[in-house]
């Protein structure tokens, strides 16, 4: 039940931004790939998102900094007593560290009418009952590691995994997918007496041979022919969702970039990113035809094609 914002070492005014910051060097330096021979660390790991987790949520944080949940989100112990909550939803002890404050208002006769009736004796104590009792702890939860392959990511494509209890679910990726991100699935961990665990899955986004993320676009190399450069022409191009048909420009040159809009990564707002397509001019080796045109050509061609550069 540890303190969230303790676990990210922010402080309890920081803002969405600086939760991120903090979370997304903590995740870095814990993820479980860099820490394989490290349990503290990957147990780390898991209260870090955790702790990311409840700060994002606006309810959750509220609801916490109310102190009417603890740090693993379960209720707090009724009017702010025991371990989860802080003293910020209830009573607090006195100098002494029990009973309450000297100079509070005498809350017996408010305790007295609340409960009286609901067991054999009136008063405070006898209508409380279970006061001070703990929340039954839930189960532990079950950490999961997918490897997702870049097309997939790319496509939000949604993944089948087997749970602990050898049963499958598709999983629906979430825009924004990044490696190292972190999904929760409620109820899915071990079983306890408070209820069960959640299961979180740890996703790595598998590299491409040919595509490359950069933000939320993908990158792409494409070798293209001379005539191709020279004359123009309509290619097919892979994306992550298959072929398309892109449209060279006369005159095209090795390192042009001609973009895809809308084959990128999700976002969250709903939006997505694009391809970005890299032109490469693939010339033949030992061609005799190119070498005896480029040999009558080059007396032709008195550019400096270097000259921008002072040379």
């Amino acid at each position: 039940m540890a303190d969230p914002y303790a676990t990210l070492g922010v402080a309890r005014t920081a803002t969405d931004a600086e939760i991120k910051k903090a979370y997304r060097k903590l995740a870095k330096e814990l993820h479980p790939d860099r820490n394989k021979d490290n349990p503290k660390a990957t147990d780390r790991f898991g209260q870090v998102t955790q702790a990311y987790d409840l700060l994002l949520d606006k309810d959750k944080r509220a609801r916490f900094d109310r102190g009417e949940i603890d740090g693993d989100g379960n209720p707090a112990s009724p009017f702010g007593f025991g371990a989860g909550g802080g003293n910020t939803g209830g009573f607090r002890p006195g100098p002494g560290g029990a009973g309450f404050q000297a100079d509070g208002p005498d809350l017996s006769d408010i305790f007295e009418n609340m409960f009286a009736g609901s067991s054999g004796r009136g008063g405070f104590a006898g209508g409380f009952g279970g006061f001070g009792r703990r929340e039954q702890p839930k189960g532990a939860n079950v950490l999961y590691k997918l490897d997702v392959p870049f097309v997939d990511a790319v496509a939000a494509k949604p993944q089948r995994i087997t749970l602990a209890d050898n049963k499958t679910i598709d999983l629906k990726l979430p825009a924004g997918l990044e490696s190292g991100a972190q999904m929760r699935l409620a109820g899915k961990g071990q079983v306890g007496p408070g209820g069960n665990g959640d299961g979180i899955v740890t996703i790595t986004v598998l590299p491409h041979r040919f595509f490359e993320r950069v933000g939320d676009d993908v990158r792409l190399d494409l070798p293209i022919s001379l005539s191709e450069a020279v004359l123009g022409a309509s290619v097919r191009v892979p994306t992550a969702e298959g072929a398309v048909m892109l449209t060279i420009p006369k005159g095209s040159n090795s390192g042009k970039v001609l973009r895809l809009r809308g084959r990128g990564f999700h976002r969250k707002d709903g939006t997505r990113g694009d391809q970005l397509v890299t032109l490469m001019v693939d010339l033949p080796v030992d061609d005799d035809a190119l070498i005896e045109f480029v040999e009558g050509w080059k007396d032709k061609d008195l550019r400096n094609p270097r000259g921008g550069m002072g040379v």
